[in-house]
């Protein structure tokens, strides 16, 4: 019998974080993964015809704008020395 971590964590797998340790790049990391993780999901339900081409785009597009929009808040990018902004 399968547990409900056992199957949380094949399900939303996480990959552990490598960069430097700071509150918002954790916060970020942990963003990056949920996006890949529900755009993989995405990419399985348009290529097996559960969900129409357009919509998978509409649903990628959304995730994409949140994911920046998270970077933003978390000014992930900006240097502190310079003020010039990363892409």
């Amino acid at each position: 019998m399968v547990n409900n971590q056992d199957k949380d964590n094949f399900l939303y797998p996480r990959s552990p974080y490598h960069g430097e340790v700071k509150p918002e790049n954790l916060v970020f990391n942990a963003n990056l993964q949920e996006f890949a993780h529900k755009v993989s999901f995405i990419c399985n339900l348009e290529t097996g015809g559960k969900l129409p081409t357009k919509e998978a785009y509409k649903q990628i597009k959304s995730l994409w704008k949140e994911l920046k929009r998270s970077k933003k808040e978390l000014n992930i990018g900006k240097s502190s020395l310079d003020g010039n902004k990363e892409s």
